[in-house]
């Protein structure tokens, strides 16, 4: 049986933007409220960011009436190449972090690796890694 700290995901895009932009982006509550929307028809309002290492993020997660609030600390900010926050939402279990790598691509593009850990069943990593998946689409589309 697989226990909810083993449970893990990572989605990887190239993004066809620079690594300073790329990263800046995850800090930036106008670029959050254009990307971070993990499936069609949904948006996100009232994002806030407080981006230095201890800071926190909040944004709200609206699909239909629902609204789903999101939030984290940030633990690591490596400016343009690392960024690591914990991760609550609604479907999010005590430790659950996500780690952003951001590796150059030739001169106009960015690898990123985004590393989701501790789901509380597979259900709900799967829906994360769709959700996810998703959300790295939107931010390659907003360059």
């Amino acid at each position: 049986m697989t226990t909810m700290s083993e449970l893990n995901l990572t989605v990887n895009k190239t993004v066809p933007a620079p690594p300073e932009k790329v990263f800046n982006a995850w800090l930036d509550p106008e670029m959050l409220v254009k990307f971070m929307v993990p499936m069609e028809g949904a948006y996100v309002s009232d994002a806030k960011v407080d981006a230095r290492e201890g800071g926190s993020f909040s944004f709200m997660f609206m699909d239909g009436d629902n609204q789903l609030p999101h939030s984290g600390t940030y633990q690591t900010i490596d400016r343009h190449s690392r960024l690591v926050f914990s991760w609550q939402s609604p479907f999010s279990v005590d430790g659950s972090t996500v780690s952003l790598s951001f590796t150059p691509n030739g001169d106009n593009a960015t690898d990123v690796e985004l590393y989701h850990e501790k789901f509380a069943d597979e259900d709900s990593r799967n829906n994360h890694n769709s959700g996810w998946t998703s959300i790295l689409d939107n931010l390659s589309r907003s360059f």
